[in-house]
């Protein structure tokens, strides 16, 4: 049996991916040499719309994408994926193209990697930032460095500047605060992602300052890892007690997606045994950068999530 032409590749229907399609989408992210993270899948496919083409040898999907909404403001692109098999045959611009038309005249934004930013490019999209993806094995600096449930200023370590800053595991009733400071932060109401975040996340830790919510930040696994996002916080000493927090409650590596102009967190990370491992390229298409405040939004929950 002779494998489809280009041309029929690029005419099989493309339909929308459901949780069913948990199993399928994981294989394909392995094909790739991706982590299968099936637990992601079930979050994007929950919150996000995720859209496929079945692979015309009958062996799960030939490629997928994932668009998760903030209503007008604009729409998340990620999970852009083509089994290798079928690379390189047109598949990923006729997604692409497909999602474009389905979403009409909202805004448009994403993390392209090197590979996949000459697509987006000739598509429309223009290059507005960068992140850098950055792992390994965070060591603190002392055994103050972690803050405590009960960290105070007088047990600040060398690491982390002095502040008033506390940090905790999130409760129930933190939702609201967490949204309140989140909406002016990522410019858009991601309340379906948030509200999902204690049941997705092995760990979700809040900090505050004088009794006021200053930052959150969730801890998620990811193959072999566990992915520090969201982070958001009010600066940077905020933003290096969640990560510190974070690490202290695990012993397994680290990941985090960070926005490449919070270099003194990057900085800091590169002291603490976290490396560079590769970045991508924040693009959008309709609107001029992404909406909120940069200086307070540290990293993405996920890059499919914008």
């Amino acid at each position: 049996m002779h494998s489809p032409s280009p041309r029929s590749l690029v005419d099989l229907p493309i339909r929308r991916l459901n949780r069913g399609d948990l199993i399928p989408c994981a294989d394909l992210c392995e094909d790739r040499g991706w982590p299968r993270d099936e637990r992601r899948w079930g979050l994007l496919l929950s919150a996000g719309t995720g859209y496929g083409i079945d692979a015309p040898d009958g062996k799960g999907l030939a490629a997928t994408c994932l668009t998760m909404p903030y209503g007008s403001d604009f729409t998340a692109v990620g999970m852009l994926l083509v089994a290798e098999r079928y690379a390189r045959r047109g598949l990923a611009r006729r997604l692409m193209r497909y999602v474009m038309e389905t979403v009409g005249d909202i805004p448009l934004a994403l993390y392209a990697t090197e590979e996949g930013r000459p697509l987006y490019e000739d598509l429309g999209f223009s290059a507005v930032g960068r992140a850098e993806r950055v792992g390994g094995r965070f060591e603190a600096g002392g055994p103050d460095d972690a803050p405590s449930d009960t960290a105070s200023p007088a047990h600040s370590s060398p690491a982390l500047p002095p502040s008033s800053v506390t940090t905790r595991p999130a409760a129930a009733d933190d939702l609201q605060a967490m949204i309140r400071l989140d909406l002016p932060a990522f410019g858009a109401d991601r309340t379906h992602l948030l509200a999902r975040l204690p049941a997705f996340s092995d760990r979700l830790q809040v900090a505050e300052a004088h009794g006021e919510l200053v930052g959150y930040a969730a801890l998620w696994p990811s193959g072999h890892a566990e992915v520090v996002g969201p982070l958001i916080a009010r600066d940077t000493a905020t933003a290096q007690a969640l990560v510190a927090a974070l690490a202290a409650s695990t012993d397994r590596p680290l990941r985090a997606e960070v926005d490449a102009r919070h270099k003194e967190l990057l900085g800091w990370m590169a002291e603490h045994g976290l490396e560079p491992l590769s970045g991508t390229t924040v693009m959008t298409y309709g609107i001029p950068d992404l909406p909120g405040d940069a200086a307070r939004r540290f990293a993405p929950l996920t890059v499919a999530t914008g």
